[in-house]
C-alpha cells in the first residue's frame, strides 16, 4: 500500500514538472519583454515572434537573459523604481532555460496569447502624424559629419499636444543622435537657415549664426540614440506643439565605411483633449572638462537648481565611448551643522549602444530651489574596449572619438507655462 501511494504521487505530480512550450510560457514573455524591438523593422537583430522564428535561438535567449545582458536594463536595482523596467524575473529566467534545454517545444498553438498589434516601424501605437524631413541627407563613407539640421514647417493652425513621439531613423546604423526641437513662431533661432532642405552651421550666411546654430533655448520634443525608447506620457501629461511652430531636426550621422541616404521621421500622437500637466526636456550639462589619457575612472559633475516647483518624470543620460557610469542625485543642503547630503535618484551602468530612458514610476516633486546633481565616470583607459583612442586627452566634442556628458530629464508644468517661463526664478517672499 506504501508504494502504490508513492506511485500515484508521482503521477499526479508529472504534470508539474513538464518542460514549458513556446505558445503557453515562452511566448507571453516575448511579447512583454523582447518583441518591441525583436520585430522586423526594428533594432534587434533576429525577431521573435513566431515558434519557427525562436526556436532557432533558443540557446541564445537562455544564455542572454540568464546572465541579464537582456533585455537591456543598466540602472542599479537597490535604487529608484521604474516604469519602463523591462527587466525579467528569476521564474521568467528559468522558464526560458527550461524551455532551451528540452528542445524549445512548441506547445499547442491554442495556448497561445493574442498576437500584439505592433505600428509597423513603430513600437508605440499608430501615430496620429508623421512628419519627415523633406530631402534625405547624403552620408559620406568615410571622414566626419558635422551636424545636419532641417526645419520642417508644422503648417499647424492651433495648438497641438503630443502624448506619444518615436523618431524613425531611415539609415539606422548612421544616427549617432537625433534631436527633434520645436521653433515656435517668432523665434529668431536658425532665422537664416534654409527651410525644407538639409545644412549645417558651416554653411550659414555669417558668424553669428554659425554659433547660434548649436545654442537654443527652444523646447525639445524628442532625443533619439541608439536603443532610446519613445515618448509614452500619462495621461493628463503632453509636450506642447505651438501652432505656427516649426519642428528642427538636428542629425548627427557617422560614417561607417559605405555611403548611405537617411531621411528620418517622428511619428506623433496627439492628446484627445488639453493635458493638465506640459512636459519639458531639461538638462544638466559640463562642457569643461579635460580627460587625462589612460585614466580608468575620471569624474565629471553638473549641478543646477530648479527655478520653479516641477515634477520629476524622468531620466535620459548621454554619454559618448568612454562613458562608464552615470547617475542623478538631489543635493540636500547642510543642517545644523550637518555636510550637504546626497539623495540618488538613479545610477546607471552606462551603454552607449543601448542609450535608455528611467521614467519613474512615481513621477517626483522638486520644490523651487532643489539642487539637482548629475555626476558622469569615464573609462579612458586600455581596458574599455571601445576607447578610440586611450592615449588621447579627450575634450567635449561633437564626434564619438570626443566626449559629451548631458544629463537630460523630464519634468511636468503647469500647462502654459513654457520653458523661458520656467526659468523665471521667483524674487524670494
Amino acid at each position: 500500500m506504501r508504494l502504490a501511494l508513492r506511485f500515484t504521487f508521482c503521477l499526479t505530480a508529472l504534470p508539474l514538472c513538464a518542460a514549458p512550450t513556446f505558445y503557453k510560457d515562452v511566448l507571453p514573455i516575448l511579447q512583454d519583454h523582447c518583441q518591441s524591438c525583436h520585430r522586423a523593422g526594428q533594432i534587434g537583430p533576429m525577431p521573435l515572434v513566431t515558434w519557427q522564428d525562436a526556436r532557432k535561438w533558443s540557446a541564445l535567449i537562455a544564455s542572454k537573459t540568464t546572465s541579464r545582458e537582456m533585455p537591456p536594463w543598466f540602472a542599479n536595482p537597490k535604487i529608484g523604481h521604474f516604469s519602463n523596467d523591462p527587466t525579467l524575473s528569476a521564474a521568467q529566467i528559468s522558464t526560458l532555460a527550461d524551455w532551451a534545454r528540452a528542445g524549445a517545444p512548441a506547445g499547442n498553438a491554442t495556448d497561445a496569447p493574442p498576437p500584439r498589434k505592433w505600428a509597423a516601424g513603430y513600437t508605440i501605437p499608430r501615430p496620429d502624424m508623421v512628419v519627415t524631413m523633406p530631402k534625405p541627407v547624403a552620408i559620406p563613407a568615410h571622414g566626419d559629419v558635422d551636424y545636419t539640421y532641417e526645419i520642417v514647417h508644422t503648417g499647424f493652425t492651433w495648438d497641438r499636444w503630443v502624448r506619444m513621439s518615436e523618431v524613425q531613423p531611415s539609415s539606422r546604423v548612421h544616427v549617432h543622435h537625433a534631436v527633434v526641437y520645436i521653433r515656435p513662431p517668432g523665434s529668431d533661432w536658425l532665422a537664416k537657415a534654409p527651410v525644407g532642405a538639409p545644412f549645417t552651421a558651416k554653411s550659414l550666411p555669417d558668424e553669428q549664426s554659425r554659433h547660434d546654430a548649436e545654442m537654443t533655448k527652444s523646447d525639445i520634443l524628442l532625443v533619439y540614440a541608439p536603443g532610446s525608447s519613445p515618448d509614452e506620457w500619462p495621461e493628463g501629461m503632453a509636450k506642447l506643439i505651438p501652432r505656427g511652430s516649426d519642428l528642427v531636426f538636428q542629425m548627427h550621422y557617422t560614417a561607417n565605411g559605405h555611403a548611405a541616404m537617411d531621411r528620418s521621421s517622428i511619428g506623433l500622437i496627439f492628446a484627445k483633449t488639453p493635458p493638465k500637466q506640459r512636459v519639458l526636456t531639461l538638462q544638466l550639462t559640463n562642457s569643461h572638462f579635460r580627460i587625462p589619457p589612460g585614466d580608468p575612472s575620471y569624474r565629471v559633475e553638473a549641478r543646477g537648481t530648479i527655478p520653479n516647483d516641477a515634477m520629476l518624470l524622468s531620466f535620459f543620460p548621454h554619454l559618448h565611448l568612454r562613458g562608464k557610469e552615470f547617475a542623478y542625485n538631489i543635493v540636500h543642503p547642510a543642517e545644523n551643522g550637518s555636510s550637504a547630503r546626497i539623495e540618488p535618484l538613479l545610477e546607471v551602468n552606462y551603454n552607449f549602444f543601448w542609450q535608455l530612458s528611467y521614467r519613474l514610476a512615481e513621477p517626483r516633486f522638486l520644490k523651487a530651489g532643489t539642487e539637482l546633481q548629475a555626476v558622469a565616470i569615464f573609462d579612458n583607459s586600455r581596458k574599455n574596449a571601445h576607447n578610440p583612442d586611450p592615449d588621447a586627452e579627450v575634450v567635449w566634442g561633437d564626434q564619438t572619438r570626443d566626449e559629451m556628458m548631458v544629463g537630460f530629464f523630464d519634468v511636468a508644468v503647469a500647462p502654459d507655462v513654457d520653458k523661458t517661463q520656467f526659468f523665471e526664478r521667483m524674487p524670494p517672499m
